[in-house]
């Protein structure tokens, strides 16, 4: 089986296997222990998933998160479809130079239609809407309390030229992180 080296800590042990499984100590295959930046959520209230190394970019990322975060959970992904389908745009807040006003915007002027981080993004609220179900959480009642991305690793890659020169081609990858949890009054 193909695998990434790369050095992880998975429980307070180094491991070599990054993408695949993390082994214990008695050789059994578990899943890898992902690192939320959230603490102190109750597990009983609380859904979470994460997209790790998604090829989307982290600036328009870390935006969509912004926009959805506090959102119902219907709402978030019926305002993600309008993304992808270009009806609704997403306010860029940080990354916002020389960028055009878009219709509809409120509190922010610039915008854009970030249809393959929409996407992903969407896939992974997907994924915690599953993870809610499978606890056995109401999915009318969940709301959106954390949601960010951060930047991931970099693919390095050159273009060669003519004098044996070459141009290099960097793509950062993403890492998405959200968590879910139930509203108890409404």
């Amino acid at each position: 089986m193909f695998t990434q080296l790369l050095f992880y800590v998975c429980s307070g042990k180094t491991l070599i296997n990054y993408y695949a499984f993390c082994f214990s100590p008695n050789g059994e295959r578990s899943l890898p222990e992902w690192g939320y930046s959230i603490t102190d959520l109750d597990p009983a209230t609380t859904a979470k998933a994460s997209g790790r190394e998604l090829r989307i970019s982290p600036k328009a990322a870390r935006e969509i998160c912004a926009a959805i975060k506090g959102m119902m959970l219907d709402e978030a992904k019926e305002y993600l479809r309008q993304v992808i389908l270009k009806r609704k745009a997403v306010p860029f807040k940080r990354y916002k130079k020389k960028l055009p006003h878009r219709r509809g915007l409120q509190n922010a002027m610039a915008g854009r239609y970030p249809v393959k981080a929409a996407s992903r993004i969407l896939e992974v609220l997907e994924s915690a809407e599953a993870n809610a179900e499978y606890k056995g959480l109401n999915v009318e009642k969940l709301r959106i309390i954390h949601a960010a991305a951060y930047p991931g690793a970099k693919i390095r890659r050159y273009i060669p030229r003519a004098f044996s020169r070459a141009t290099p081609k960097f793509e950062t990858l993403c890492h998405v992180e959200i968590v879910l949890e139930e509203m108890k009054g409404e």
